[in-house]
């Protein structure tokens, strides 16, 4: 089947053009002007902008962690990413201790296969490491994924030796590494301390000061001079601080390689949400958390001067029940929050039309960018023949409101419910079939596996 999408402008990182596209099957056939076919399906969109389908490169579906498991699994979160707009995410699988890194995979797998509405790939999170993971390493990079996550922070963490020697064979295998950046030892030492003064930790408004900016700031500045001793390219994952920034342009002036990626939660939220009552605070526990205000206007100004990569979500949702694990102990609060449904919409909203960023970096930063990043380029990030038929038919008029009622994901809550928005993905095409339509999912568990090792 052939569908002839006419009349729309196609955004790339490049410009806006007024090009029609035809799609034949799942591909990209064609893009031009004036494109006519007798036997094709004409979709008019006549003042509608087209963008490649987003990529989330950062979600937790169906994650284990804080005793509980996340209320998204692939079979809800994949459709709140798809009426968004969002065609592919790069789930963080992870290895837990003991387990070889195949074992990791084929559970995520078995989470993930016949039940996903968007494509997906997998980073690997790596917690556990030895010689024999080290040789390993080998295959999974040339058939599975080159794309690697470590964590500074938590009993996944890896201390500075592990990181080194992991950052070694990425380099030799062509590999990369995302890394959460936060100094645990502050982290540790400043939750003791609220419960020495306080004799408890029941105050939510003490949470961010338990992960203060210099614990993002040193963590970064540790990872950069590791990566540095290495000579190696890595990814700062979800940057929330102007001082973290800081350290990463040091670095850069130094002329390292760094990449950046940032969330909507720090451009958009800020700690005051801490100071909401005790059940309503829990709900915007995230890590790290969200920071002073007066950080979002230097992230901003990073993405309009294009020093920011991509923008994810780090979608990683619980219910109002399960954030009540903390209500004794902020420090037992599953931290994350929804975002995959929300992200295009606010990028648009609070960057484009505010004027922030354009519509061309909006597509470099959600889409062109991460495909780039993790090997998905050009079948996924891109409206050019031969890639994905993944179109998202932007409606730059239309005018709705955000709301939990209204979402896709098991999530009971919206962050930013109530938003009005001007804007919104009108229609949302995966891999030429018409999946979602303003919000409502049409065709469910239509995603598939993507590998993006370095083969």
């Amino acid at each position: 089947m052939k569908r002839l999408f006419k009349g729309g402008m196609i955004v790339s990182g490049e410009g806006m053009k007024k090009l029609d596209i035809l799609v034949k099957g799942e591909k990209i056939l064609a893009a031009g002007e004036d494109l006519v076919f007798k036997d094709a399906e004409i979709v008019d969109v006549t003042g509608k902008l087209l963008f490649p389908g987003f990529i989330d490169a950062h979600t937790h579906m169906a994650l284990e962690v804080s005793n509980t498991i996340t209320a998204d699994r692939f079979e809800t979160g994949t459709k709140a990413e798809l009426a968004g707009g969002t065609t592919c995410i790069v789930d963080y699988a992870t290895q837990y201790k003991g387990e070889s890194l195949r074992q990791a995979l084929d559970n995520w797998h078995q989470k993930a296969d016949g039940v996903s509405s968007c494509d997906y790939a997998f980073h690997l999170a790596l917690t556990d490491w030895n010689e024999k993971i080290s040789r390993e390493l080998e295959e999974i990079v040339a058939k599975e994924t080159m794309s690697f996550k470590l964590y500074m922070t938590y009993d996944t963490m890896v201390d500075d030796e592990t990181m080194y020697e992991i950052l070694s064979r990425l380099k030799e295998l062509g590999g990369i590494a995302g890394v959460h950046c936060e100094n645990n030892g502050i982290i540790q030492a400043r939750l003791k301390e609220v419960e020495k003064k306080k004799g408890g930790r029941k105050d939510v408004s003490d949470y961010p000061w338990t992960r203060p900016k210099e614990a993002e700031a040193e963590a970064v500045s540790r990872l950069l001079k590791i990566a540095k001793c290495v000579d190696t390219p890595v990814i700062v994952v979800h940057l929330s601080t102007a001082a973290g920034y800081r350290e990463i342009l040091k670095a850069r002036e130094a002329g390292q390689t760094v990449y950046i990626e940032t969330c909507p939660q720090y451009l958009l939220m800020d700690e005051s949400k801490y100071s909401l009552p005790a059940d309503e605070a829990r709900l915007y526990m995230i890590a790290p958390p969200l920071r002073k205000k007066k950080n979002q206007e230097i992230l901003w100004q990073a993405l309009r001067e294009g020093r920011i990569q991509t923008i994810a979500t780090d979608h990683c949702s619980f219910t109002k029940e399960q954030k009540a694990a903390g209500t004794e102990d902020f420090s037992k609060t599953p931290c994350g929050m929804p975002g995959a449904e929300e992200r295009p919409a606010l990028i648009w909203q609070f960057g484009v039309n505010e004027k922030k960023i354009t519509a061309e970096q909006m597509c470099m930063y959600l889409s062109e960018n991460p495909a780039k990043l993790y090997h998905l380029y050009p079948w996924k990030g891109a409206l050019i023949p031969g890639s994905d038929a993944d179109i998202v038919v932007w409606n730059p008029e239309t005018e709705w409101t955000m709301t939990a009622e209204n979402q896709q994901s098991a999530c009971d809550y919206c962050p930013m419910e109530g938003t009005k928005i001007r804007g919104r993905a009108e229609q949302v095409y995966l891999r030429g079939k018409l999946v979602a339509e303003n919000g409502k999912i049409l065709e469910e568990n239509t995603g598939v596996y993507i590998r993006h090792g370095v083969e």
